[in-house]
């Protein structure tokens, strides 16, 4: 009897360790159908009533939440930059912000400003076998202080969109090929002499020119080049990157886009574009000129160019962007019902149908495979899945920044640009000094994304 103490301390500390999992620990579930919870959802896939996510929302309730006592209420749809403002704006408790949703989607960078400690973990409610079966790469963006705080759900990368009717004029007349636009310098080539066959006409519109030259300055060994949130304009490596991206720019061979690459495409301003794998949801199959004339787009699609190379031993590196969603930490029925909704959704199949809808990656191995044998309704949807299938086997991921300082900086930096490009390209043709010109693009850089100790 003298033991009983003892015993019931430690029998109380295991049950208080385990309360996170309880589930897992000694297979009670916290769920009850009689007694349903309701969890709310801010999602970004889609603002109209019947977007996909909302259409899985829909089956989850009428399915597996019907017989397990979950309801998943979309509250909120939005676009990633805007869900993370409002999110912050709750926490805070902001006057008009709400209150704060039990699931939704952001950018780690988001959800790292949230505090990790006030999300789910959600390495405790999935197995280790379970994890095995999801992209390494997609999990590990997730992790904030050791803990799964940001799942996978899709993720996207860039690729090189190019309307194939017109570049394929363009071959018959040069010796010009696609395998041109496997280097970035292969790529400039293409852009001048597409620009001169053409009489003028840019190549390429870029809507993340930045991203480009990040990944090819680490392709080319530069390390560290962002530090606290800014560029190290002192690295010799990003400087010398910049340089053809820059000049490409005066020349006119490329231009910094509208708003994103498909618009100027699809009006024939330009036969490519760099842009989100998700952009193809936004392409038509025309091209419809100034003069409301129109031909078929034909797209084709291709990984984005790369400076690595086998004599320098490095690896190609594609962007990997992309939301992951996160639980609001509340208590033990929430995260149980949080996680079986997001075991649902992640399941392979159904998560492959999501993604190749939307025009992103699935985030499981399994669903990987899969998109071999998938059956693509629209070509240029196929296209899309050859090119992220080679950039899953031949690349690696590297996350880059999404919290919404660094986006707006380099939204500042486009901006400028976007407002001087055709100036600087009648400049370079009236005979200004293109080394001038380009130290000028390069103090803009600088002024908006280096770091003001460099």
């Amino acid at each position: 009897m003298k033991k009983q103490p003892i015993f019931l301390f430690l029998l109380s500390f295991l049950l208080l360790a385990c309360q996170p999992v309880l589930s897992s620990c000694s297979g009670r579930s916290h769920l009850n159908p009689s007694d349903p919870v309701t969890l709310t959802f801010w999602h970004v896939y889609g603002e109209q009533v019947g977007s996909p996510m909302n259409l899985l929302v829909q089956e989850f309730n009428e399915t597996v939440g019907m017989k397990k006592g979950i309801i998943i209420n979309v509250t909120r749809m939005s676009n990633a930059s805007d869900i993370g403002e409002q999110l912050l704006a709750a926490q805070a408790e902001e006057p008009g912000a709400g209150s704060m949703p039990d699931l939704f989607l952001c950018y780690p960078g988001t959800a790292s400003l949230l505090g990790p400690e006030n999300l789910v973990n959600w390495s405790d409610y999935f197995s280790g076998e379970e994890l095995e079966s999801y992209v390494d790469a997609f999990l590990e963006e997730g992790i904030l202080q050791d803990r799964l705080c940001v799942f996978p759900l899709c993720k996207s990368t860039r690729l090189l969109y190019v309307n194939g009717t017109e570049f394929d004029r363009f071959l018959a007349d040069t010796d010009i090929g696609y395998s041109s636009l496997r280097t970035w310098d292969g790529f400039f080539r293409t852009a001048e002499r597409y620009r001169e066959w053409s009489g003028g006409k840019p190549f390429c519109a870029f809507d993340y020119l930045v991203q480009n030259v990040d990944l090819c300055a680490r392709e080319k060994g530069a390390a560290q080049i962002i530090k606290n949130g800014y560029y190290d304009c002192s690295d010799p490596v990003l400087r010398s990157t910049w340089k053809p991206f820059a000049e490409a720019l005066i020349r006119g061979d490329i231009i910094i886009s509208d708003l994103y690459a498909n618009t100027q495409m699809m009006t024939g301003e330009v036969p490519a574009g760099t842009g989100s794998s998700a952009a193809v949801l936004y392409f038509n199959d025309t091209v419809t000129f100034s003069d409301n004339t129109t031909e078929p787009m034909n797209l084709k699609v291709l990984p984005l160019p790369t400076s690595a190379s086998s004599e320098s031993g490095s690896d190609p590196l594609a962007p990997q962007t992309g939301c992951g969603i996160c639980a609001l930490k509340t208590d033990s029925k929430k995260a149980e019902a949080a996680s079986v909704f997001l075991h649902w959704l992640t399941e392979s199949e159904r998560n492959l149908d999501f993604a190749a809808e939307t025009g992103y990656f699935p985030v499981t191995e399994e669903a990987f495979q899969a998109i071999d044998s998938y059956s693509f309704q629209d070509p240029s949807y196929r296209s899309v899945y050859n090119a992220i299938r080679t950039v899953k086997n031949t690349c690696r991921f590297v996350p880059l920044p999404s919290d919404s300082g660094f986006i707006e900086k380099t939204n500042r930096l486009y901006d400028r640009l976007r407002a001087e490009q055709s100036s600087l390209t009648e400049q370079y043709r009236d005979g200004a000094d293109p080394a001038v010109l380009e130290s000028k693009t390069w103090k803009q850089f600088c002024s908006c994304l280096g770091s003001p100790d460099t």
